[in-house]
């Protein structure tokens, strides 16, 4: 049975938060219009933001499916849409010709029905489903070709497909659309004009330190601050790829598995590579860098004892 939508900005916090995820008020009220007014929600930002994570926590707490397109380079009508099982339709044909069925277009009309398709993500989630309107989530958009992203716009705009052989399916009821990008590159705006647009950006110390208490309860308060600070100043930095709170959660969480009660330039450099993804990057702060980095932050969180 799915729950409610939210009915105000606040409750659209609460939902997200029942959900594990803390959100910002901004995100939270394009959130809340999306769902109120029926729109597709355009997510993009930095890896390991949390963008994705929006859809699943919608999921979890609307109680609706989830049904995940995730888009790469060459993705086509046949992998996101839908296709005819031309196995199945094969053995139709013999076993008509078997029993003598020689009329082409009875045998076209036998194959060419519901009984042989396959619903791929963006069909299927125009199905009427017994829990409500399913959230389709389209993630990293900006990875698929520039064709397949014009073939969205009928699908965002009138949530119908086209499929020549049956005619077009319309949904009955919206699904809820969560859209995300890396911003690899720029989506067209003819598309984004279908959608209410979201930078999902990296959070600041107050609500990463709140996402730890969350997200990797076993650490303490001490070392989640040191984590978070670490990684704050981190993102000042010019590296290749920044820690998203994905690589937070996971740092803060390898350490408590290490039994780390305080961070040290020891412990610090042996699981960099769980915090950084390049090696560049990795060889660039390990040793005098990092130490450095980790003696400003314990020298700001001193100035700030713990409450």
């Amino acid at each position: 049975m799915s729950s409610s939508m939210p009915a105000s900005i606040d409750a659209t916090v609460d939902l997200l938060k029942n959900g594990d995820y803390i959100a910002d008020r901004s995100l939270a009220t394009v959130l809340y219009l999306a769902l109120k007014l029926g729109r597709p929600l355009f997510c993009e930002g930095e890896a390991g933001v949390g963008k994705t994570e929006i859809a699943k926590v919608l999921a979890e707490t609307l109680k609706r499916p989830l049904i995940r397109l995730q888009c790469y380079e060459g993705l086509d009508v046949s992998s996101a849409v839908y296709e005819w099982n031309y196995a199945r339709q094969m053995i139709e044909i013999r076993l008509a010709e078997a029993q003598g069925v020689h009329d082409r277009d009875q045998i076209s009309s036998d194959i060419f029905n519901e009984r042989f398709l396959i619903r791929r993500p963006l069909l299927e989630a125009l199905q009427p489903h017994a829990d409500g309107a399913p959230i389709l989530l389209i993630d990293e958009l900006d990875r698929t070709d520039e064709p397949f992203e014009a073939y969205l716009l009928e699908v965002l705009s009138d949530f119908q497909v086209t499929i020549p052989e049956l005619g077009t399916v319309k949904a009955a009821e919206k699904p809820i659309v969560i859209i995300t990008s890396n911003r690899t590159r720029e989506i067209h705006d003819a598309l984004k004009r279908r959608c209410f647009y979201h930078w999902v950006d990296y959070p600041d110390l107050q609500r990463e330190l709140e996402i730890l208490k969350v997200k990797a309860p076993q650490a303490s308060e001490r070392l989640s601050r040191q984590v978070v600070g670490f990684v704050q100043e981190l993102r000042k930095l010019d590296l290749f790829k920044s820690p998203g709170v994905a690589e937070s959660i996971d740092w803060a969480s390898a350490l408590s598995e290490l039994n780390t009660l305080d961070l040290d330039p020891k412990s610090l450099n042996d699981t960099l590579g769980v915090l950084l993804k390049y090696q560049d990057d990795i060889q660039r702060l390990q040793g005098s860098e990092a130490a450095d980095i980790l003696r400003k932050v314990k020298a700001d969180i001193a100035a700030q004892p713990l409450g």
